[in-house]
């Protein structure tokens, strides 16, 4: 979608549009999640679905999104070889919600552009309904809402306490923690349940996010770190792997990184901050078991306010003389309060893998506001 939104606002000025993304992807697909396409009442077609395979099909359906303004969801599968029914050669399958977009959602639209312009990350949900509802959401828990056609607006929807995101359009359609967190570490994807549309709980949407994905700077390089550093990775985070120790700190022992840099973790830390690289999403873990590594890392992180999680790995008894260290090394009491030490969840872990485990859990029930507790031992939605 970022690259049709230029197009997609200047059209939407002159006339209501069909704008169609690819909400869901299994299998091999021509496109990624997110693609977009703009039809136009006059026929005109900017942007790309499928590198052809059911552009055309989508352009028919288009036509009577215009006309009758209700959404729809297509589904393509694969072409049947023999025949002349539409779908994907490739051999995956696609979703595509088409929806009307008119003049009502430009201040939407233009938010959603000043925010990718200024490199912020931001993303928009919205419901998977024949009237869907968008709603801005940003990683610091503020969002953008419009108000139902014909009073549509600027609205700050803000944050509940548990992280609640309300969404003033289609009336009052409930936007979760579940978008938060998929804004907050970049993701783009589904959440929600058809099983929802009648309940009080959000129904299926499509959260796409634009910007760049949380990070994750993992400090040391030893098993714990290669565990952690390929969890983080696939829960979507960008993960960065330092250490000073040069003949350890190698690509090919950390394959899942996406950077392996030889530094001091702290001076590194320092100068990723300084040139504006880290904000509230990001994740600092400090797995290197070595005081002359651990205290100025975990001394320079805790002087960042704006650094999301920080954790140290280590026994109790670790963790008491870290902390005097760091005492000793002017950290305040206060910044103390911030450090997730010893870190992970109470799992029993002994494996780099299943303290992998344990640490992901902890980040993922700290950024929902989860407790952590056993789902069986807990009332209420799952997912909300």
């Amino acid at each position: 979608m970022r690259d049709v939104l230029p197009q997609l606002i200047d059209r939407v000025r002159k006339g209501p549009v069909v704008l169609a993304r690819v909400v869901a992807v299994t299998g091999a697909g021509p496109r990624e999640i997110g693609a977009a396409m703009v039809v136009t009442g006059s026929g005109e077609v900017i942007g790309s679905l499928s590198g052809g395979c059911v552009e055309a099909a989508v352009v028919e359906s288009a036509r009577g999104v215009l006309a009758d303004g209700e959404a729809v969801l297509e589904r393509f599968g694969i072409a049947d070889p023999d025949g002349f029914a539409v779908g994907l050669t490739c051999g995956g399958e696609m979703e595509i919600c088409l929806e009307r977009v008119d003049a009502a959602r430009l201040p939407e639209l233009r938010a959603l552009d000043r925010e990718i312009r200024a490199g912020r990350a931001v993303a928009l949900a919205t419901t998977l309904t024949a009237n869907p509802s968008w709603l801005l959401v940003h990683p610091a828990e503020r969002a953008v809402a419009q108000s139902e056609a014909g009073a549509r607006g600027m609205v700050d929807g803000g944050a509940a306490p548990d992280g609640e995101v309300r969404a003033v359009s289609g009336g009052g359609a409930l936007v979760s923690r579940d978008a938060l967190n998929m804004a907050r570490a970049g993701r783009t994807g589904i959440i929600g349940s058809d099983e929802c549309a009648d309940s009080a709980f959000p129904p299926r949407s499509f959260v796409q996010s634009f910007g760049p994905p949380a990070r994750m700077i993992l400090a040391g390089a030893n098993d714990f770190v290669r565990a952690l550093s390929r969890l983080g990775a696939q829960l979507g985070y960008r993960v960065t792997v330092v250490d000073a120790r040069e003949t350890f700190t190698t690509a090919t022992r950390f394959p899942a990184a996406h950077e392996v840099v030889v530094d001091w973790p702290h001076r590194y830390l320092r100068g990723e901050y300084a040139s504006g690289r880290i904000d509230d999403r990001t994740v600092v873990c400090v797995l290197t078991h070595d005081s002359k590594f651990d205290v100025p890392m975990l001394a320079e992180a805790l002087s960042i306010e704006r650094i999301a999680f920080i954790g140290a790995l280590g026994s109790r008894r670790t963790h008491a003389d870290r902390v005097e260290r760091l005492l000793a090394a002017g950290v305040a009491p206060e910044q103390l309060r911030r450090l997730r030490s010893p870190l992970g969840l109470d799992l029993n872990a002994s494996t780099p893998d299943e303290t992998a485990v344990s640490i992901a859990a902890q980040l993922i029930a700290e950024s929902g506001r989860a407790s952590g507790r056993p789902l069986d031992e807990t009332d209420g939605p799952i997912h909300y």
